[in-house]
């Protein structure tokens, strides 16, 4: 089955694990130490977002590290982008009438 990466970002202790991959490169072992769940369940998680190519394993010595794609959240970031023109509109307008509200008063 393939997974995109709105799916693998949909669940929280997935974002989580982007986020402390984001900081350092980690290992499996390391990401558990960060949350209440089993070794297995973390690993399942990175199995996700490796397939959505969100992260990617990294042999080195005998551990393998989890570093992050970055050109795959740019996909994310160019989709959000139409979102955020969207909002800023919106403030701004907000802005606007709150700026005519203010003049009135005074």
């Amino acid at each position: 089955m393939r997974r995109d990466v709105f799916q693998a970002i949909a669940d929280p202790t997935r974002r989580a694990i982007i986020a402390l991959i984001a900081l350092q490169a980690m290992t499996p072992n390391a990401l558990a130490e960060h949350f209440d769940t089993t070794r297995q369940a973390v690993s399942k998680h990175l199995r996700i977002l490796t397939e959505c190519e969100l992260i990617k394993p990294e042999q080195q010595g005998r551990e393998i590290y989890y570093t992050l794609e970055i050109e795959k959240m740019k996909e994310i970031d160019k989709w959000l982008e139409q979102f955020r023109k969207i909002w800023e509109s919106r403030f701004n307008q907000l802005d606007n009438l709150l700026s005519k509200l203010k003049n009135k008063k005074s």
